[in-house]
């Protein structure tokens, strides 16, 4: 009767085993991840989204001043030289020097005053800083490297060329004769051509040769 009591008012208490069983679902992972296609990683670099920059709010930076840069006092100068160099001569040629020495530029020096015909340096900034303003602009691309200016009051094409040509480090690029753009070609072609005396004669022969026989037909007709 006791015993059944106590059974009733004391709960039993849950039976534990003294071992528990755990089973693992995971398996060992025996599969990799197949590498993408050298193409298709081409194409999705290629492809990325880049996100544009976020831009500047207005005043977040200080406004740029453009700061004009003022030529020196020798810039001007040569300026104001080239400027009286294709004022007053007839013939400007632009020749390159490939590395004449001293005595090689002395001999083409006195070679071409003989013939009325100097030689100028300016420095090539100064030179298409100049042309650029002028009518002579399309000059400006012969000054790369060294080069010189071969000037005469009046056009000795032929008497220049037979003296360059004498010249190994001497090379014709072109230049401007009676304010005529010429090529290195151009120059060649005007050498050939006759002087003006030449052909004043040549007109004036025909002018006669003409009025003679203008007359001789007036008076046979007679």
């Amino acid at each position: 009767m006791a015993a059944t009591l106590c059974s009733k008012i004391i709960p039993k208490q849950a039976w534990l085993p003294l071992a528990q069983s755990v089973r693992h679902g995971s398996k060992a992972v025996t599969r990799h991840r197949k590498p993408m296609h050298f193409l298709k990683q081409k194409l999705m670099a290629v492809t990325e989204y880049i996100p544009p920059k976020r831009a500047a709010p207005l005043g977040a930076f200080p406004p740029q001043t453009t700061t004009v840069k003022e030529e020196s006092g020798l810039a001007l100068l040569k300026k104001k030289q080239l400027k009286e160099v294709f004022g007053t001569n007839k013939m400007i040629a632009v020749a390159q020097n490939s590395g004449s020495s001293v005595e090689d530029m002395l001999v083409l020096k006195h070679r071409l005053h003989k013939h009325d015909i100097s030689v100028k340096f300016f420095p090539n900034e100064i030179v298409r800083s100049f042309l650029s303003d002028s009518m002579y602009c399309n000059l400006a691309p012969l000054f790369i490297g060294p080069t010189v200016l071969l000037v005469s009051k009046e056009p000795k094409l032929k008497e220049l060329l037979r003296t360059v040509r004498a010249s190994q480090q001497i090379t014709l690029l072109g230049g401007c004769v009676e304010d005529s753009i010429l090529s290195t070609q151009g120059l060649l072609s005007y050498s050939k051509l006759p002087s003006l005396t030449v052909v004043q004669g040549e007109l004036y022969v025909k002018q006669q040769s003409g009025t003679t026989e203008t007359a001789s037909t007036s008076a046979e007709s007679s």
